[in-house]
């Protein structure tokens, strides 16, 4: 393996998205990954299909695209925690590793012997990383959480969609799991200092991030605008809350982005657009008053628009230097020369499906370049290696234990 995180061990006890995501993110760092699943079932997010992956004769298989997601650089080892010989393997698999990610419900791995004190007793440098829907503290601790949930509960929703005086208005969520993958990309980052934290004092600790506390934290500008005005921000469908004009617009022939940050690209864009008379308007001149005066100039803007074809609008406000982009589709978006030069889309060899088309990473390192090297795995695709190599147990020993259903 190769990666800034080469050197780190992680046991990977999460399901589903948030925790899975964030192991993941250690993964294409360059560490070392151990997934261990249910045997029979495995994480739950094998069942969330179709689509499943096709195999080389284009017949569907059993591995959901959606576990594909968020398990690349993994190797899998099932083990059914409920036995007290499964719970022993884990401590024994736990007694080597750098770092632990979990997300089952407050208190769970706790009765099964694997809470944080309990693996901190055999490994006192262990970082364990716990993501819930709510927390380890509060009065919702104890609940159970899921991303659609959090968007709700968090205030993403009332932001998201279009104005509710609009048809098609509403509260609306995200259509990516959102908070899922904050949660996941938090607790990523919250691992990556505690173990610089560990590198320089020898401790570890344990990491307690949530999805509402994620989804709070995300509100971002919309949250300082309560604080600012005491009023609840509400819902602008594609224009921005703070930013005019920051929309979308129909064309001649479809939609556009428009993203004027500051007021000098918004008097490039009328210059561009042969409308230089509003930028000359004191009624439009500044962020400020665009923002007070955004109805009016949001209608005079979409008669400008519907005279171009968004191609046209394109290749005009790129050589003129004004943000903007087209709303793709997702086949369109790796068709795109920046996307396809950015190495974003990537091909690995599969145990099942022959090979898998996955989304590579983004991050971009200088001197620990990352590499793709591991499909998702197979369920218990690596169970024998992980017992025979790690654990040094014999093949009967192995054979015991399959037939005893832990593994």
């Amino acid at each position: 393996m190769s990666g800034p995180l080469s050197h780190i061990k992680v046991l990977d006890l999460s399901r589903v998205l948030a925790g899975p995501w964030a192991a993941q993110n250690l993964a294409d760092l360059g560490a070392q990954v151990i997934k261990v699943e249910r045997p029979g079932k495995g994480d739950d997010s094998r069942a969330f299909a179709p689509p499943y992956l096709k195999d080389t004769k284009g017949q569907a298989t059993k591995e959901s695209a959606y576990y594909c997601a968020a398990n690349r650089g993994k190797k899998s080892i099932t083990i059914n925690l409920s036995s007290e010989q499964g719970q022993k393997l884990v401590r024994e698999l736990a007694k080597d590793v750098d770092v632990i990610v979990e997300n089952y419900k407050v208190g769970d791995l706790a009765r099964y012997g694997l809470g944080y004190e309990d693996i901190k007793a055999i490994n006192p440098g262990i970082i364990y990383c716990s993501v819930t829907g709510f927390g380890q503290t509060g009065p919702y601790k104890d609940r159970p959480g899921y991303d659609f949930m959090a968007q709700g509960m968090g205030g993403l929703m009332s932001v998201t969609g279009e104005r509710d005086d609009l048809p098609g208005g509403g509260p609306q969520r995200v259509g990516v799991p959102i908070i899922d993958m904050s949660t996941g990309m938090y607790a990523s980052v919250a691992i990556c200092a505690a173990i610089a934290h560990r590198a320089v004092t020898g401790q570890g600790q344990w990491i307690d991030v949530s999805l509402l506390d994620s989804c709070v934290a995300l509100l971002a500008n919309q949250a300082m605008n309560f604080f600012a005005t005491g009023e609840s921000p509400s819902s602008l469908g594609n224009a921005h809350p703070n930013i005019v004009p920051y929309q979308t617009f129909k064309t001649a022939d479809g939609a556009i982005i428009l993203a004027c940050g500051n007021d000098n690209l918004f008097k490039k864009f009328c210059e561009l657009a042969e409308c230089t008379h509003l930028a000359q308007d004191p009624q439009y001149a500044t962020n400020g008053e665009r923002v007070k005066n955004r109805e009016e100039l949001t209608r005079l803007l979409n008669l400008v628009f519907l005279k171009h074809t968004t191609k046209e609008w394109v290749k005009l406000l790129d050589e003129g230097g004004v943000a903007n982009g087209p709303i793709n589709k997702i086949e369109e978006v790796f068709q795109e020369p920046q996307v396809q030069a950015r190495g974003m889309q990537i091909e690995l060899p599969h145990a099942v499906a022959g090979k898998v088309t996955l989304v590579a990473s983004p991050m971009k390192f200088s001197e620990t370049p990352i590499k793709h090297e591991m499909p998702p795995p197979a369920l218990g695709q690596h169970t024998d290696e992980i017992l025979s190599q790690l654990l040094k147990k014999s093949s009967d020993e192995i054979a015991e234990l399959k037939g005893a259903g832990i593994i």
